[in-house]
């Protein structure tokens, strides 16, 4: 056994990660480890808000797929995952989302989960929050993650925000506010230009600490043991295997997908599927891997008459133009993330807050699986996804080997109601777009196109065409029951000394972005665990 030289080992770098390598090292006491399997974030695509558009099907993704979806077409779906530091703080679209307070009331009093209502966890949430546009009881702004307006909306975002009004949804100026419906302008993680993820708002400004240790391309394989507690960890790094040990906690921050793995490689899970691929038990944890929850996307895309989307700028003249102007001025072009606009807003009048969110986004084909329209023309996208679905999927193992992908099942659409208000958000988005402030740019819509009409087309266009929206969590459930995997303090439980701290423990979805969620989540974890 290695000698102990970490009072903490962080196992994943994403936002969870980043959050409690930096709050965990202002204790100067502590020493503190941070364990990412992929490289720094040194790509310039990370830094640029528009840079999204080009990594959700990329090199800083682990490249999974789902299997195959019983109910949505049979499909093996493009499922990203960041594998870099910061993690989808790194890759996402920016957009700056919370949910409602209700989401959190929901956890704290009906999933058993006290101490994590809305009234516990705002604080966190304005911990973490540097926003640079709003300053009241709902916001924070002297955070790490700095938060902006969109300072110049493309032309198309303009017109949707416009269309929205005119189908009847009033205009929002602040989505994490008192009231989340309505249609606006998303504020985003951006800061004079940039892109500030988790590893840029917590991890630079503290690299220089003593007491900080972050190692990327370190792949963790399985923890290490002695006796039920949780003593380190293993991981590959350089082509070599090496094992680092602590004599406090082990954190693992890998996210929805990859927590649940490294607890099941590590003999943490359910018993029955451990064994079956040789994995020695080491705590039956029927839970682990289950409970998977997502939010499930539909795309509309529309082509235009003319160039006014980004479309334009994939021409070389046009694009050089633009890359110039982001170099000079960090503005233009580069500096929009092309999802600058959104909505939420009902998917029938029984709906007491919002149950369906919209992201517009100022081109097409600009995310990975997505149709787009005719080489030369130019077209725009608007996506929705039903906030709370009711569908639950497994991450379970392929092999005992680290080094093979999971089986990830999210099932997408296995519950009817998540169809109908899939369907429902589908056919306000056909509303939005024949409104005159979008109409007059739209030659056409290409997906779906006007030859779908009724429910059941409808249902079968989103059956065979929807895909994942990058929010999975719940993997790892936090509960008061024993079958939950982690208690309110996120300890997992049947073992001492480790935790799971990231967006696996959310014990259901909230009805936002979950990066937001995710930093909060890990604000509070520090506390929690530096007492």
């Amino acid at each position: 056994m290695p000698q102990t030289a970490y009072s903490h080992i962080i196992v994943g770098g994403g936002t969870a990660g980043c959050v409690l390598a930096a709050r965990l090292s202002e204790n100067t006491a502590n020493s503190v480890l941070l364990l990412e399997a992929g490289a720094h974030d040194w790509h310039p695509y990370i830094h640029m808000p528009v840079g999204f558009a080009k990594m959700t099907g990329g090199g800083l993704t682990w490249g999974y797929r789902t299997e195959p979806q019983k109910h949505a077409g049979g499909r093996r779906i493009p499922y990203a995952q960041a594998r870099v530091l910061g993690g989808g703080s790194s890759i996402n679209a920016e957009v700056f989302t919370r949910g409602v307070p209700a989401d959190y009331d929901r956890w704290a009093n009906e999933e058993g989960c006290p101490g994590w209502s809305f009234a516990d966890v705002q604080p966190y949430f304005l911990r973490s929050e540097g926003n640079t546009a709003l300053a009241d009881e709902w916001h924070g702004t002297d955070g790490p993650l700095g938060v902006s307006n969109i300072a110049h909306p493309q032309p198309m975002t303009r017109a949707f925000v416009m269309a929205c009004q005119q189908y009847g949804i009033p205009f929002n100026h602040d989505f994490n506010g008192k009231t989340q419906a309505g249609a606006g302008y998303y504020q985003l993680n951006v800061v004079n230009g940039r892109r500030c993820s988790a590893a840029r708002g917590y991890l630079d400004p503290v690299r220089r600490r003593s007491n900080l240790t972050v190692r990327t391309r370190a792949a963790s394989q399985h923890l290490l043991f002695d006796g039920h507690r949780a003593v380190g960890v293993a991981y590959r790094h350089g082509g070599s295997l090496h094992e680092v040990c602590t004599d406090g906690e082990v954190i693992v921050t890998a996210g929805a997908i990859g927590s649940p793995k490294l607890l099941m490689l590590s003999g943490l899970g359910p018993a029955d599927h451990l064994r079956s691929l040789g994995i020695e038990v080491h705590a039956d944890i029927a839970e682990v891997g289950e409970n998977l929850a997502d939010h499930v996307n539909i795309d509309l895309v529309a082509e235009l008459h003319g160039h006014e989307s980004l479309d334009k700028y994939r021409k070389p003249h046009l694009a050089a133009w633009a890359g110039l102007q982001y170099a000079l001025f960090r503005s233009g072009p580069v500096a929009s993330n092309v999802v600058e606009g959104g909505l939420f807003w009902h998917s029938g009048d029984d709906r007491g807050i919002p149950d369906l969110q919209y992201h517009f986004l100022a081109g097409a084909s600009a995310e990975d699986g997505v149709g787009g329209v005719r080489p030369g023309c130019s077209g725009i996208t608007l996506n929705c996804y039903g906030l709370r679905p009711k569908a639950r999927g497994t991450v379970r193992l392929s092999s005992a080997n680290p080094d093979r992908a999971p089986l990830i099942d999210p099932n997408f659409m296995g519950h009817p109601d998540d169809l109908e208000t899939t369907v429902r958000g589908l056919k306000i988005s056909r509303e939005i777009m024949s409104q005159p402030a979008l109409a007059k740019y739209v030659r056409r819509v290409v997906l779906p196109d006007d030859t779908l009409r009724t429910d059941e087309e409808l249902g079968d266009f989103v059956t065979n065409h929807c895909r994942t929206s990058y929010h999975p969590v719940g993997t790892c459930r936090m509960g008061s029951d024993d079958r939950s995997v982690v208690d309110t303090d996120l300890k997992v439980r049947g073992v001492e000394g480790l935790r799971v701290c990231d967006s696996s423990v959310f014990p259901s979805l909230v009805g936002s972005n979950t990066n937001a969620p995710t930093a909060m989540l890990a604000e509070k974890a520090s506390d929690l665990i530096g007492g």
